[in-house]
């Protein structure tokens, strides 16, 4: 069998940075976030760390953890968010009906102070909970997905949860996966995916969700986790009660800028509302 050489696939750095994508941050909404990735530049022959103020732009991010650690409202944020600013989202929903995912949308933009009015034409809902095509041919979802974003405009991906797009084929995980991300590398699309925590993985590891399928493909993975306090040693150390429960995240890669490799403290308010706090080192100083 004869192989093919593919010339097109042979530049050189030169060649390929002049399509490189200006570095800069997508805001997530989410308090506190924005601030963990950061860039750089050279001053007087020093290396100085400049806030990113995002996510970085057209990165596909993987927000991984267990259930009820703060995923889906994360993203929500970032829907809301980035609406608000004037630009259009998807939000590919595979787990919930869009009318639950509206209503939950509503009550996130509520919390923000942001009117409803301001970005009800901003979301573009992608409805793969109920039609079951979409989630079970991954080239009807893209397809889907690539006539919604030339029609509105659209500058931005959410899929919740990636997860639900490859149910009884984990096999075919990676390849799944891998199509997304080149799909969203060639429309020029900002992604966030939200998987699920895969029990055969440690909870604070970027496997925990979605197994090596997503983590080793993304660009970024943002792990959340959460614990119960039932020591009198954390019960002081968190300034909570027995019995509390602690969420924790952390930014486990990212290959397109540099970011904040420490635990962060994770709240959810009583609004709903997501919120990184203090970074552990910091909070045992104290």
């Amino acid at each position: 069998m004869t192989r093919k050489i593919v010339e097109e696939a042979v530049e050189t750095l030169e060649e390929a940075g002049k399509k490189a994508p200006k570095l800069f941050g997508i805001k997530t909404g989410v308090e506190g976030l924005d601030e963990m990735f950061y860039t750089t530049k050279i001053e007087e022959g020093k290396v100085k760390k400049i806030p990113l103020g995002g996510i970085p732009y057209l990165s596909v991010v993987n927000i991984t953890g267990i259930p009820d650690t703060g995923k889906s409202l994360m993203v929500e944020q970032f829907a809301v968010t980035q609406a608000s600013l004037g630009y259009p989202v998807i939000f590919v929903t595979v787990e919930s009906p869009s009318a639950f995912v509206a209503a939950s949308l509503r009550e996130r933009s509520k919390a923000m102070g942001i009117k409803w009015e301001e970005i009800e034409n901003n979301i573009v809902l992608i409805d793969a909970a109920t039609y079951a095509s979409l989630r079970e041919d991954i080239q009807s979802l893209l397809n889907t997905i690539s006539y919604a974003a030339e029609n509105y405009n659209v500058k931005s991906v959410v899929i919740d949860s990636v997860t639900g797009l490859y149910e009884a084929k984990e096999m075919m995980a990676r390849s799944i996966v891998r199509k997304i991300f080149n799909f969203l590398k060639q429309k020029r699309l900002t992604g966030i995916l939200v998987s699920q925590k895969r029990s055969g993985h440690e909870v604070e590891s970027a496997e925990a969700a979605g197994g090596y399928a997503v983590s080793h493909i993304v660009d970024c993975s943002i792990v959340l986790s959460k614990s119960t306090i039932m020591s009198k040693f954390l019960s002081k150390m968190y300034k909570l009660p027995l019995g509390s429960i602690i969420r924790f995240i952390r930014i486990d890669g990212c290959r397109m800028c540099g970011h904040d490799t420490r635990t962060h403290l994770l709240e959810i308010t009583d609004t709903g509302l997501v919120k990184v706090g203090k970074a552990l080192n910091e909070v045992i100083k104290e």
